[in-house]
């Protein structure tokens, strides 16, 4: 009896995940336009260039690369959604003065960006102090001009 329910369980829970796979979420790159970039409205240094880049590049930009899981249900919504909003916040190709590049270090400083779940999975996007530092430094360098 019990090994019955077991089966049925499992078979609904089958059919779930199979049909959660029919809704796609969208997994765009917009075009990328220079003249909007973030780094053709301020001077970024290499080092802080390639810091963001590797810590917010794929959440941060119309580049992101989408692994293959981004292609799983229900894996594939939580990615498209916090791409979509991370873009919303700061898109380093698409930048506007609503963002505010001092949000940058604030969110780095008190380890809030790059996300704990992001990080499980790109452990290479962990900042380091002296990065945090350096992206700080621009930070506020590039805010005085």
């Amino acid at each position: 009896m019990r090994a019955r329910w077991v089966r049925w369980v499992l078979l609904v829970l089958v059919v779930a995940f199979a049909a959660a796979q029919a809704w796609r979420p969208e997994r765009t790159n917009p075009p990328v336009n220079a003249e909007y970039a973030l780094k053709a409205q301020y001077e970024v240094p290499q080092e802080v260039e390639r810091i963001l880049e590797r810590a917010c590049g794929d959440c941060h930009s119309n580049r992101t690369r989408w692994p293959w899981y981004s292609h799983v249900a229900p894996v594939s919504w939580m990615l498209a959604d916090h791409v979509k909003d991370g873009r919303r916040h700061f898109n380093m190709d698409d930048f506007t003065e609503e963002m505010s590049i001092k949000d940058i270090c604030q969110e780095i400083r008190v380890g809030s960006m790059p996300l704990k779940s992001y990080l499980l999975l790109h452990p290479e996007a962990k900042l380091s102090g002296a990065e945090i530092q350096a992206v700080c430094a621009w930070t506020r360098e590039a805010r005085a001009r």
